[in-house]
């Protein structure tokens, strides 16, 4: 049988989320952001074969201890204050299988073992969902002897992960992760459409399009449902995958088939749309503004600035500090921050945006690890743009760093929720490049609100509930002529309870 000799790469920790500074004291966005961490280290790993694959697994050490070391930071893709412990001793074991003849197979084999590694010393949950982990890589290696392709190999790495329980802990292909770094950057090459699935239905609907790109000028809306691309069905694939087919060079077409959910809502009857779209390079806004003026009852005018965050992407913290300070020049005396249909992204922007509105040593949000240690994010002397009272829209698809970020405004007394409870994904998640260049998606910590309070599968629960459906009644006309937006959110319910409840806040003064 073939000899190998095979070691873990010391730390492979995410390479686009994590800072490049040194992690003893890292500056985010407008101010420092102070995290403690105990952490402890342990020896590099090292995997051994010699006619069998023999694991010390006191080897896997390093591997965890760069991401164990700092999971909080590249998790959430910040940083503070860290604190490094002296080395401490790990357990050994060894495991022993087959190692496979086929080459492309063999590799796998490889990123098997770094992948079982990584999950084994940072995975969330230590009974690895009441499971012996050892065994399941003995077994999971077994079954992987007699393939003889790369895709079936990987299916097997995707069977052994999804025994976790953990739906947000996953591996993806080499492709798949260069089209999520590519996302994450804010540029790509495709149609301009957000997917997202629905709970429970399981259905593919689109959230929102990148104004003026090739799905809005095509006439998709929010709410549609995907039904094909291609003529492929899209039955039983998620968000990523639908995403990966989506995304192609510039000046290539797609053919989408859709259900129109506008006329599902107005008229109960089914109606459907098929369109082709030309692929273009998107870049992606993931924030979109307006004023919205107004008379109060005593006849004075006022003005409201509206931001819609969308995503959290590397850019959206710049785009929000930036228009921020346009509507402050502008007059604006209230603010409403829309995180409806927001499903996350990246956590740090989450927190940058947050500095945005907040003063202070403010907690941002707590991290609960394996062991259940709890760890405070605290900003450093924070300041923010405007102190003008502030309303946060929220629904069940507000998700991970929306509801980071809901929670930080709320639990500081900074802004009132408005909407329906969000989603409830409290999970921290860790992204680490593999030697073959897959990514492992690893579920780390938990978090929990300033305020102490679960989010993981409960979700917050907003000040004031709202329905999402438009209003009927005649409302006072706006004073600005900004045509069909300002139209559109006088017409939405949640913006008039928003509006309601700045006009309370502003009858009592500025929020501090």
């Amino acid at each position: 049988m073939e000899m190998v000799e095979y070691s873990l790469v010391a730390a492979r920790t995410p390479r686009h989320m994590l800072p490049k500074t040194p992690p003893a004291v890292l500056g985010v966005g407008r101010a420092k952001l102070r995290v403690r961490s105990e952490r402890q280290e342990k020896p590099p790993p090292v995997i051994r074969d010699s006619a069998r694959l023999e694991h010390d697994v006191g080897a896997l050490g390093k591997a965890a201890a760069g991401l164990a070391a700092a999971a909080v930071v590249s998790l959430t893709g910040f940083a503070g204050d860290i604190v490094a412990p002296p080395p401490a001793r790990a357990e050994s074991l060894t495991v022993a299988f087959p190692v496979s003849k086929a080459r492309e197979v063999n590799r796998v084999q490889r990123t098997l073992v770094e992948a079982w590694g990584l999950i084994r010393e940072t995975f969330v949950d230590p009974t690895f969902n009441h499971q012996d982990w050892d065994q399941k890589l003995q077994q999971t290696m077994v079954e992987m002897f007699p393939l003889k392709s790369a895709d079936a190999a990987y299916g097997k790495i995707s069977g052994m992960v999804s025994t976790l329980g953990d739906p947000f802990t996953k591996i993806i292909s080499p492709k798949e992760y260069q089209s999520f770094r590519i996302g994450s950057d804010g540029n790509l090459q495709g149609v301009g459409i957000f997917i997202n699935t629905e709970p429970g239905s399981g259905r593919l609907l689109v959230m929102n399009c990148v104004q003026g790109g090739p799905a809005d000028r095509a006439g998709i809306r929010e709410g549609d449902e995907l039904l094909e691309i291609d003529g492929n069905s899209v039955l039983g694939l998620d968000g990523e995958a639908v995403a990966q087919r989506l995304r192609g060079r510039a000046g290539t077409t797609v053919q989408v088939k859709l259900l129109d959910g506008t006329g599902n809502e107005r008229s109960g009857r089914t109606k459907q749309k098929e369109v082709q779209l030309s692929r273009e390079v998107i870049n992606i806004s993931s924030l979109s503004t307006a004023i919205i003026s107004h008379r109060s009852g005593d006849g004075l005018e006022g003005k409201t600035g509206y931001v819609r965050l969308a995503a959290f992407s590397q850019t959206a913290a710049a785009e929000m500090e930036s228009a921020v300070k346009r509507m402050e020049d502008e007059g604006v005396q209230s603010y409403i921050l829309d995180l409806r249909n927001n499903p996350g992204g990246l956590v740090k922007a989450g927190l940058d945006v947050a500095q945005i509105w907040l003063d202070g040593d403010e907690t941002l949000v707590n991290t609960v690890d394996r062991e259940g240690n709890v760890r405070a994010i605290n900003m450093v002397q924070g300041q923010s743009l405007t102190h003008d009272p502030l309303v946060v829209l929220v629904n069940e698809e507000s998700a991970s760093a929306s509801e980071i970020l809901a929670g930080a405004l709320h639990d500081n007394g900074r802004a009132i929720l408005v909407g329906h409870k969000t989603f409830g994904k409290g999970r921290i998640q860790s992204v680490t490049e593999l030697d073959d260049g897959s990514a492992l998606f690893i579920t780390v910590a938990k978090y929990l609100s300033p305020a102490l309070h679960e989010i993981d599968h409960i979700g917050i629960q907003p000040d004031i509930q709202c329905t999402p459906d438009m209003l009927s009644l005649p409302r006072a006309p706006p004073l600005s002529e900004n045509s069909e937006t300002a139209t559109s959110l006088e017409m939405d319910s949640c913006i008039m309870v928003a509006e309601q409840a700045l006009e309370i806040q502003q009858s009592k003064g500025s929020a501090s």
